[in-house]
């Protein structure tokens, strides 16, 4: 493993959007977005992740075009991303959706025509923090198969929510694959296993090959409640206008649904009685010899400031050795 100061890893990751075509204002929103998953230990969809939009870039010949919006209502809006990468797409969405939910109480916004959203608890904590709860769903290429299957049917079809509290939102955000696709890529540039059950060949049969498991399919979360949420989801990220089974990694959905709370009740009271039940589930007494129990993000919030205080992040050297080369720095 390689240590980097934040600022050293930020730099770096810049860098590395910045000469992959993006303006300084760009890398600079897609490197927040990577190094916060670092911040909060989930490493793939992390500093590697720049590897992915790099390679990604360089595999599709034909330029992404400026982001538009297609259609519009007071209360909705379909963003074309013209094949930019998600993390951008994502955060456009996301704020026309604020400002509508700000107008109007409410607000749907869909985007299609891109590519690798990141964490949705990274676009949710902003819109909660401004005093909005909501949800995003997101479809994606045809990688993970049905319960029962062995051939790819839906993405890894991440899901949502997020209401206001203190001292941080509370946000669930979950995939519906058995494991990520992200993770299923930094396995394969480490050169490790993935775990059984995770995933099958393009046989149909269980394989702990990550190369192998992106040439066939993954497994799907959750048996067949899983696999219910995750069609259900891509029938939402279908409303943005996406395919169905887009090819390679390409038209992921981004569907945003922001509701003020202030619309339906007194948002400041709301906020405190989501406040104190969320406390009220954090004293629940644990089982015999468990830790104690924890509200979604709790995990992240934790491991956040413990990154903060600690100032650095370690990262696979073979990772970092390729971002240097991608940013153009010897050795």
């Amino acid at each position: 493993m390689t240590t980097l100061s934040l600022s050293e890893a930020r730099t770096l990751v810049t860098a590395v959007m910045t000469r992959a075509g993006h303006s300084p204002a760009d890398a600079g929103i897609i490197a927040d977005h990577l190094l916060d998953c670092e911040l909060r230990g989930l490493a793939f969809g992390g500093l590697a992740r720049a590897l992915s939009i790099v390679e990604r870039i360089r595999a599709t010949p034909a330029p992404p075009r400026p982001m538009r919006v297609v259609a519009e209502t007071p209360v909705s809006a379909t963003v074309d991303a013209g094949d930019q990468v998600g993390y951008l797409a994502g955060m456009r969405a996301v704020e026309l959706a604020m400002d509508k939910a700000r107008a109007h109480g409410i607000a749907v916004v869909g985007a299609r025509n891109t590519w690798y959203t990141g964490m949705f608890s990274y676009y949710l904590e902003k819109a909660a923090d401004a005093g909005f709860a909501g949800m995003i769903a997101g479809s994606g290429p045809a990688v993970v198969a049905p319960h029962g299957g062995t051939e790819g049917r839906f993405g890894t079809n991440p899901i949502a929510f997020g209401f206001p509290a203190e001292p941080s939102p509370v946000i669930w955000d979950i995939g519906t694959s058995a494991v990520m696709h992200g993770e299923v890529v930094l396995k394969a540039r480490l050169g490790e296993k993935l775990d059984p059950g995770q995933a099958c060949d393009s046989g149909g049969l269980p394989t702990l090959d990550p190369q192998a498991a992106l040439a066939g399919a993954l497994g799907v979360w959750g048996g067949h409640k899983g696999s219910g949420l995750a069609l259900v989801v891509q029938l939402l990220g279908m409303m943005t206008g996406a395919a169905a089974a887009p090819p390679g990694i390409s038209d992921c959905g981004f569907f945003v649904l922001l509701v003020d709370p202030g619309s339906l009740t007194d948002a400041a009271g709301y906020r405190r009685r989501v406040t104190e039940y969320a406390a009220s589930i954090r004293a629940t007494r644990p089982v015999t010899g468990g830790d104690p129990v924890r509200v979604p993000f709790d995990r992240s919030v934790a491991r956040r400031a413990e990154t903060l205080r600690r100032g650095a992040i370690d990262v696979p050297g073979t990772v970092v050795a390729a971002l240097r080369r991608e940013a153009g720095h010897a050795g």
